[in-house]
């Protein structure tokens, strides 16, 4: 077949015209002559026997047939990129780097503790951590910015894999001197369908759990009148008295949130699921492996998921 003349230059060439749009920034990113970048895409084109590009007066534009394959050609070069990763990773034995993305409320209490334990072990591997939103952790395995990912599963992308580890139990958080301090018996749902409550957005995972969960019907979501991007700008909200807010046990006990009340809800107990996220059918580097070892190995015991839990969630 005529593909089997097609490499993994050809690919690289195509990938780097296809992003700055100049045969003359791709070659200098590839470091080549603009000629012989010229003729490797002419080769290509000759091989799969399509058009790939548009050349305009301005600037070269991948044709519908290009923009298609393009992914397919990320994907390609990615997994190559990471499996040579690997083998210099075995090569260099305990030397290297890792890197990690985790939402806010999973370093302090679940990502340090690991962090502490990797590094008394394997002190000569560096690790790179990055926090944000659910969404932005999922993006960022996905693209393969970071190695693993520590959040609630929020976009359930196909390529990716989630392994729950952490079961974070729902409740309410509300200021000392709220009317909710002075229910003596454990809090219900039921109790907070009348105050004033500022939930996270749905674009982070604990909103978007809440806004989907089937159990809670209206007991959650008649209350909610405001809406906050993080748990820093919640805590800002919060502090203009009169509100109360529902967040699991972990968000809560994270950053300046500490100094508000917080209880547990039951009828119905409500558990989130946090996983870590890889990539699909992707084995992790023997450092990443450890890492990840060492973060499932630390998770304290009150925190670790089962799947007791998760069928309470969806019994609930």
């Amino acid at each position: 077949m005529a593909t089997r003349k097609i490499s993994l230059r050809h690919l690289r060439c195509f990938v780097a015209v296809a992003e700055t749009g100049s045969f003359t920034l791709a070659a200098a990113r590839l470091y080549q002559t603009q000629s012989s970048l010229t003729a490797t895409i002419q080769q290509f084109e000759e091989e799969v026997g399509l058009k790939l590009f548009d050349r305009t007066t301005r600037r070269v534009v991948m044709t519908a047939d290009a923009a298609r394959f393009k992914s397919v050609a990320d994907r390609v070069l990615q997994d190559f990129d990471t499996a040579v990763g690997d083998l210099q990773a075995i090569s260099l034995s305990h030397r290297g780097h890792a890197r990690i993305a985790a939402v806010p409320s999973m370093i302090e209490h679940v990502l340090t503790p690991a962090l502490a334990s990797f590094q008394r072990a394997y002190p000569n591997i560096t690790i790179s951590v990055s926090d944000g939103s659910a969404d932005k952790v999922e993006r960022a395995v996905l693209s393969g910015e970071v190695d693993f990912g520590i959040a609630s599963r929020l976009n359930n992308f196909p390529d990716l894999a989630y392994m729950p580890i952490v079961g974070d139990r729902f409740g309410v958080l509300f200021p000392g001197d709220h009317p909710l301090g002075a229910i003596e018996r454990p809090l219900r749902w039921a109790d907070i369908t009348d105050f004033k409550t500022i939930s996270l957005a749905n674009d982070t995972g604990i909103g978007a759990f809440l806004d989907s969960h089937p159990a809670l019907d209206h007991h959650h979501h008649a209350s909610l009148q405001d809406r906050a991007s993080s748990t820093t700008s919640l805590y800002a909200m919060l502090t203009l008295g009169g509100r109360i807010s529902v967040l699991p046990e972990l968000a809560v006990h994270t950053g300046p949130l500490k100094s508000f009340t917080f209880r547990e809800l039951t009828d119905p107990v409500i558990t989130r699921e946090v996983c870590l996220i890889t990539r699909q059918l992707r084995s992790f580097s023997p450092n990443t492996q450890r890492l990840v070892d060492a973060l499932i190995e630390t998770i304290p015991d009150n925190y670790r998921w089962n799947a007791t839990q998760g069928e309470q969630s969806k019994a609930a």
